[in-house]
């Protein structure tokens, strides 16, 4: 990976949750590892880079024992901010998982606005905004990750106006007839209008997020740029990836190929894999009941194919996960009753995670998967998959509502609400002939190796640096006494001066009704005090029409440039328009603008 070079500063990675989760076994503190798919990922990310990366441990933290693990976590350039058990009751479980998760999961009807909710979310924000201005200067750019923290880059972009703030939202933003549920939806936007770039997964959810901030701060979108409190917000896609070489890699391991040959044997059929965390987003009910299809309608399958369907424990408390928990129970348990034979079981079912060289060793040895949430950001289950089956014989069953979707095209794209469908493409997956599976799956594996996780931290990390750059670059210089003496003395002296002023923003201020900027009495006089000194030639210059700035200025011994430069008009004399610039088809473009903000 490249190298990104920045000035001064480094990056500071600000997410809910570090790498890493804090356990306590017989007293002493444990680390293990995070399974999060977002730490997983920018973990192998930020070791390259001058960094430090500040959030939650996952666990309520005792006082006496935080600074331990803040002094031992100092050495993975890591730094803890607790919570305590109310703010992960009500900031993470609450207003986070049930509230935004499924309303950005298009599952309105499951969140719960619970106002003592908004209000832990509103108080872990500015405690995570607090910790990080110990650490950040003006000169760092700040990466802020997921929905958690969507108020905190204006808390920080307040505290200290000239850093570099970044958001990338590694879930779905809603359409705006979903956001626009949300009681709170103007502080989140204004919230998140704090950073500098914010990144989404797909090109669909940066539309809906300029739609809603359109529609509910009313402001203008101009190639996916927002002015906000004057100062420019750029959104963008950033498709999130894998690190391709890892998972490659550790397919071809020696742990990695006997655990696979050990697999192969003890199943003795062939291999149906899906790999998702205990979540209604996933679609796990939907991909048993099209498995249970696939075998009543091609019963030429049953004991020639094993599913194992392996689903990592998530929330258990929560009330919906409970019930989909025992839905998906009962239909593993109702499906291996009715096809099940002494020697042979449909669905092996494990409700746990698995260690990397099993996880990887399935992915080489599957002959089929099924990645098939009915919504997500991206899913990376997929791409490592794809990175993992190096022997090219498997084949991928994808939803069309992942992210990943719009990259992996050479997959069997499905509807998974459509389950005969789903059931027709499970039997189409496992019967591909060779070479269309090898061919499908070497075109997928370039993309993903060409577009790794370092492609996308580069991608993101270039736009940063880019606005970082050109801030500087666009820094204005302070009159110091000094400046101001050599000015005084150099206009006291001249014998003939051209003075350019600019009107809106410079001469008067901005306005909300661009007719109520008319010019008062102390800048008409200034204006004439300057015009009066014969040794001034004055000019102003507006995109305002000609009509309006003769009426306000006409009267002044001046020129006025108008319209952005298309007419002028020289002290004393008329109105000219551009030279060879046609002015007719105005009235044509008028009347068709007229009827459409009429609609």
């Amino acid at each position: 990976m490249k190298d990104i070079a920045y000035s001064n500063g480094r990056i500071i990675n600000v997410s809910n949750r570090l790498p890493i989760k804090i356990g306590f076994t017989e007293g002493k503190i444990t680390y293990q590892n995070s399974e999060g798919g977002l730490a997983t990922g920018l973990s192998c990310v930020l070791t390259e880079y001058d960094n430090i990366w500040i959030g939650w441990p996952g666990a309520d933290v005792q006082s006496d024992l935080q600074p331990t693990v803040i002094k031992e976590l100092a050495s993975q350039k890591l730094h803890p901010i607790f919570l305590d058990q109310k703010e992960i009751n009500n900031f993470y479980d609450g207003f986070s998982n049930e509230t935004i998760w499924p309303l950005f999961h298009y599952f309105p009807t499951y969140s719960n606005y619970n106002p003592e909710y908004w209000e832990s979310y509103v108080s872990v924000n500015k405690k995570f905004a607090d910790e990080i201005l110990k650490f950040a200067s003006a000169g760092d750019i700040i990466w802020i990750h997921d929905y958690h923290l969507m108020l905190l880059p204006q808390l920080l972009r307040t505290a200290i106006p000239n850093i570099t703030i970044g958001y990338f939202q590694h879930i779905p933003f809603p359409s705006y007839e979903i956001f626009r549920a949300l009681p709170w939806k103007k502080q989140i936007l204004s919230g998140l209008m704090g950073a500098d770039v914010i990144g989404f997964q797909t090109e669909d959810d940066t539309k809906h997020f300029t739609n809603s901030a359109n529609r509910i701060l009313k402001l203008n979108v101009q190639d996916n740029e927002f002015l906000f409190e004057g100062r420019k917000v750029c959104v963008e896609a950033f498709p999130i990836s894998i690190d391709y070489k890892k998972y490659n890699d550790l397919s071809a391991h020696e742990a990695t190929k006997k655990i696979a040959q050990k697999l192969e044997k003890l199943i003795g059929t062939k291999i149906i894999i899906s790999i998702d965390r205990l979540d209604y987003s996933k679609g796990i009910i939907q991909r048993l009941q099209a498995f249970d299809l696939f075998l009543r309608q091609y019963p030429e399958w049953r004991q020639k194919v094993t599913f194992i369907h392996l689903v990592v424990p998530s929330r258990d408390n929560a009330r919906n996960y409970r019930a989909l928990k025992r839905e998906m129970d009962r239909l593993i348990s109702d499906i291996n009753g009715k096809y099940a034979t002494i020697s042979w079981q449909p669905i092996r079912h494990f409700y746990r995670s698995f260690p990397p060289n099993l996880l990887s060793a399935l992915y080489k040895t599957a002959d089929l998967a099924l990645v098939t949430p009915l919504i997500d950001g991206m899913n990376l289950v997929c791409k490592e998959y794809v990175a993992s089956n190096v022997h090219k014989h498997g084949a991928l069953i994808l939803s069309e509502s992942a992210g990943a979707a719009r990259e992996l095209k050479e997959a069997i794209l499905i509807n998974p609400n459509d389950v005969e469908i789903f059931a027709d493409s499970i039997h189409e997956g496992l019967t591909m002939p060779q070479e269309e599976r090898s061919n499908r799956m070497l075109k997928m594996q370039q993309k993903v190796q060409q577009n790794d996780i370092f492609s996308w931290a580069q991608k993101m990390l270039k736009s940063l640096n880019t606005i970082k750059n050109k801030r500087a670059q666009n820094n204005c210089t302070l009159i110091s006494p000094a400046i101001y003496h050599t000015l005084d003395i150099r206009y006291t002296y001249s014998k003939k001066r051209l003075l350019f002023l600019d009107y809106d923003g410079t001469l008067v201020p901005f306005n909300k009704r661009p007719e109520d900027a008319y010019p008062d009495a102390q800048i008409l006089q200034i204006l004439e005090q300057l015009t009066s000194d014969t040794r001034n030639n004055l000019v102003i210059i507006s995109g305002r029409d000609k009509g309006t700035l003769d009426h306000w200025l006409g009267h002044l011994s001046l020129n006025i440039v108008a319209e952005h430069g298309a007419s002028y008009k020289e002290k004393g004399n008329i109105w000219h328009s551009v030279a060879g610039l046609e002015m007719e088809w105005k009235h044509t473009v008028n009347d068709i603008l007229k009827i459409y903000t009429s609609l």
